[in-house]
């Protein structure tokens, strides 16, 4: 009997090891398709910043293009060592030509690079801010090994804060972001910030790295979050230092003191339009929020048009002078 018992055990034993063994693989694979900055992964990234949307765009494109405008516009190129890993950082920065002291520093899609933001640019630059346009780690020309998704994007981000700051301690910063950008933000805004941050503007930002995750996987490929997702996190907690439930904005932005401007789009099915809610409902701060009907992910600029930068500019008008 007893020998029967300690079969059992073994052969209980070799599957749980087994299948342990399978989800570490399954979730390594997972890591190195969604963080790994080297992957191939196409339609993931054209998903995140190219969902069509299913309302009239109304922008209208302007003789010159933003690209030209921002050859002839004048930039320096910033290079930093993050304290974080030591890593090197790499951004563009655009000044007024008539001095200001206001800044807005612009976070990118999953994928992308500064260069991704360049409407957005104009827009800001025309406002009368300053721009600081960073690569995130892992993307364009700053360096990494792996995609942060806003996560330890903020301690970074941070760092940017207080390059512009530590040259002019009467700044006033907004942060600005897209997607994984706005997730960064959002992200960034619970941590103890230099009351320069005035203000900050999150567009179609995720509540939380797992919740991200999870709804690719079901809702886009396909395939059960459960228990992929929980070692693609115990992976990624290893390789990349963060689990995905760690990385949350909800939580963050419950800590927030900077003032936010939440907006989403209705058509969004890469991040669902109704996260916004959570996200808005959890922020202690001053806050609106901005919904477009109709708009797809990162689409709602283009939906709106010219009348979502006078929402934009309204809200930040309040807090910097």
């Amino acid at each position: 009997m007893k020998k029967k018992i300690k079969i059992v055990i073994l052969i209980i034993g070799a599957i749980v090891i087994l299948l342990f063994g399978v989800g570490i693989f399954a979730g390594n694979y997972l890591y190195n398709f969604a963080l790994n900055p080297e992957a191939e992964r196409t339609e993931f990234h054209e998903a995140d910043i190219n969902q069509t949307n299913n309302s009239v765009v109304r922008e209208v494109e302007p003789e010159e293009t933003d690209e030209e405008w921002f050859d002839q516009v004048g930039f320096d190129e910033k290079n930093i060592i993050t304290n974080f890993y030591g890593i090197h950082l790499f951004a563009y920065q655009i000044e007024q030509e008539k001095p200001t002291n206001k800044w807005v520093i612009l976070s990118h899609g999953y994928g992308g690079n500064a260069i991704q933001n360049l409407r957005s640019v104009r827009y800001f630059y025309n406002m009368g801010y300053n721009i600081l346009m960073p690569d995130a780690r892992g993307h364009g020309k700053s360096d990494g090994d792996y995609i942060g998704m806003g996560w330890h994007d903020r301690l970074d981000l941070m760092q940017w804060i207080d390059e512009i700051v530590k040259v002019d301690n009467t700044t006033q910063i907004v942060l600005y972001g897209v997607s994984m950008g706005g997730a960064t933000v959002m992200m960034t805004s619970g941590e103890d910030l230099p009351k320069n941050v005035k203000a900050i503007v999150e567009d179609c930002g995720y509540a939380s790295v797992h919740d991200e995750f999870s709804h690719q996987l079901t809702g886009v490929f396909g395939v059960p979050a459960f228990p992929a997702i929980n070692f693609a996190s115990l992976v990624t907690k290893v390789r990349a230092g963060y689990s995905f439930k760690e990385a949350s904005a909800v939580n963050q932005v419950a800590k927030s003191k900077t003032p936010i401007l939440f907006i989403h789009g209705t058509n969004d099915t890469f991040v669902p339009y109704e996260i916004v809610y959570e996200l808005y409902e959890a922020a202690n701060v001053e806050k609106d929020l901005l919904i477009v009907e109709g708009a797809g992910h990162a689409g709602a600029s283009d939906v709106l048009g010219a009348e979502y930068w006078e929402e934009v500019d309204q809200f930040i008008s309040k807090y910097v002078e």
